[in-house]
């Protein structure tokens, strides 16, 4: 007999795959993955190799995916300034707009409907399980700053030690592949 975790792990897996299915089908699940992602990530984290680990896929597939949505105008390749053998990939006007039809909005509507507390208890579960599961398979924990060991608050901003780069404001709340929690805090925000 199945105990109350394996019903939790199912029905999780369950609730992914009706997000997954609701909405605009113009897109594959793996084509809505990598378009939030590159909607999310920071200027580190826009590659498709950090996509591919993101997505817990081969580069190969990874790439496909990132080529799929250049092709449909969505992403737009550029060349890494920092590291000219990477390219970087940003959201076109395009991919901006295709988000608007986001099926994974109406688990987030739902999501925020919940009271408070529990929002904040299903966030902190969601983390931990993630971070866990992560480390347990030796992959790499994506998170935002906030909740990263490389993140310090100086004067006039805050500093990534991992980039060795002062950081913007609308970086903080971005996915990173170079994140590490720090103590007592998990991935993924």
């Amino acid at each position: 007999m199945k105990d109350a975790s394996d019903l939790a792990a199912e029905l999780l897996i369950h609730l992914a795959r009706l997000a997954q299915s609701s909405g605009n089908h113009r897109l594959t699940p793996a084509q809505w993955t990598a378009l939030r992602y590159f909607a999310r990530a920071n200027r580190l984290s826009r590659t498709p190799s950090a996509f591919s680990a993101f997505h817990a896929t081969t580069r190969g597939t990874a790439s496909q995916t990132v080529k799929s949505l250049e092709s449909m105008g969505l992403l737009r390749r550029r060349r890494n300034e920092g590291d000219g053998r990477s390219t970087l990939f940003d959201l076109t006007e395009e991919g901006e707009a295709a988000l608007a039809d986001d099926p994974l909005q109406a688990l987030s509507q739902r999501i925020a409907a919940l009271p408070e507390a529990d929002r904040g208890g299903f966030l902190g579960t969601m983390k931990t399980l993630v971070g866990d599961l992560a480390r347990q398979q030796a992959a790499p924990e994506f998170g935002t700053c906030g909740d990263c060991a490389h993140f310090e608050t100086v004067q006039g901003g805050v500093y990534c030690h991992c980039a060795a780069a002062t950081l913007m404001a609308g970086e903080l709340d971005a996915l990173c592949i170079e994140f590490r929690p720090r103590s007592g805090a998990g991935a993924v925000n």
